[in-house]
């Protein structure tokens, strides 16, 4: 009993020390933890030691990530999950701590896949050309395995505690990253909607309460999220989310827009997205899109090097498709001093907001010596616009 009291009482100083109340130099913190790990293992058959030291450890996995150890980071949450797992029936608590580790690890597995805004690197998946490494991507799966048993664990827990409700939605958030880094942009809008109902609710029902500020900092995320990831949907995606109520009214202007990008004409999107003939026709009036392209020359090395302005440009586009802009594009550069002639080869692509993968294209095509600029009929080759499922 009494090793047991000492155990608790380091912890309670170094959780002062974690939480910021004092400070303490580097070494010594790292002294007070490894110290105080050491402890918690020897008591392994007393349920909330063993829960702390799944606790700390994870701890001590975030300190070495934050020092860009991520290798050591990923082997020590492993073993903090082991100790976790082991106390998480003995209580909701213990089930809390054990969550949130499983949302660390798989946050730290899929580092590689998100880049410094924590934006999908690769958000086409397997319909990239330029995507992750096998390790990469062997990672990302991984990742996407511990958070969806995380968002299954708060699930398990009782809905009327707003703790497990606050959790369970941000979980689902980050489920929603790790779906959109490896592809999945249907689901993971599925997940981001249905995680935003949750804060909003959140908000609602505790007004003014300590959480606010996160769960407003959560739905902007998610709103960011959103407006990236309908770049990536066609429109029968669209369509099936809109049937599913997960398409927020907000973003029904962006999934018109989506449509219309990809040629799909304006009777159609009205009665497949359920919206009268007037308000397609305002919301494409109103709401413009980016068309970003590029135009390359392929050297007689083989190799493509990009043009300059006004080859390699953008412009503000309103109520006109991808391939409407690209006709423009083409019937220009084929009449511009800077075309290779007719024995050269070169390509068109055209991006929605920002140029990426030339998979990610809302409209590519390689133009040669045996095809035609004008677009016949097997006189071209251009891109299906991309359908990560």
């Amino acid at each position: 009993m009494a090793q047991r009291e000492a155990v608790l009482r380091l912890d309670g100083q170094w959780a002062h020390i974690r939480s910021g109340a004092s400070h303490t130099e580097p070494g010594e913190r790292d002294r007070l933890l490894g110290e105080l790990i050491t402890a918690l293992r020897a008591l392994p058959e007393d349920p909330e030691c063993v829960a702390r030291l799944g606790l700390r450890l994870a701890d001590r996995a975030a300190l070495r990530f934050a020092a860009g150890d991520r290798g050591g980071a990923l082997a020590t949450i492993e073993e903090a999950l082991r100790s976790s797992e082991r106390a998480a029936p003995y209580s909701p608590e213990f089930a809390r701590w054990y969550a949130r580790g499983l949302i660390n690890q798989g946050v730290w597995l899929a580092w590689p896949l998100s880049d410094a805004d924590r934006l999908p690197r690769h958000p086409l998946g397997r319909a990239a050309e330029e995507g992750p490494s096998a390790m990469e991507r062997a990672a990302g799966e991984r990742a996407l395995d511990v958070t969806r048993a995380a968002v299954a664990l708060w699930q398990s827990l009782d809905q009327h505690d707003p703790v497990n409700r606050r959790g369970l939605a941000q979980a689902k958030v980050f489920l929603g990253d790790r779906l959109a880094e490896l592809g999945f942009a249907t689901d993971a809008v599925a997940w981001a909607v249905d995680a935003e109902a949750d804060f909003r609710s959140l908000l609602l029902t505790h007004p003014g309460s300590e959480e606010s500020p996160e769960a407003e900092d959560a739905l902007d995320h998610i709103g960011r999220q959103l407006e990236l990831r309908l770049r990536y949907l066609d429109f029968d995606a669209l369509v099936r989310l809109r049937s599913e109520g997960l398409l927020p009214e907000r973003l029904l202007p962006q999934a018109v827009v989506a449509a219309r990008i990809r040629g799909v004409p304006e009777p159609e999107i009205a009665g497949r997205l359920r919206l009268g003939a007037d308000q397609v026709a305002t919301m494409l009036e109103v709401t413009s899109w980016l068309a970003v392209w590029r135009v390359d020359v392929r050297g007689p090395d083989g190799t493509w090097n990009a043009l300059e302005h006004p080859w390699h440009s953008a412009a503000e586009v309103r109520g006109g498709s991808a391939r409407e802009v690209a006709g423009e594009l083409l019937r220009g550069f084929a009449a511009s001093p800077d075309h290779p002639g007719e024995g050269g080869h070169w390509r068109l692509g055209i991006w929605w907001q920002q140029e990426g993968d030339p998979a990610g294209a809302v409209f590519r095509r390689v133009i040669g010596p045996d095809t035609d600029p004008g677009g016949g009929p097997g006189t071209g080759r251009d891109a299906p616009a991309p359908t990560p499922s």
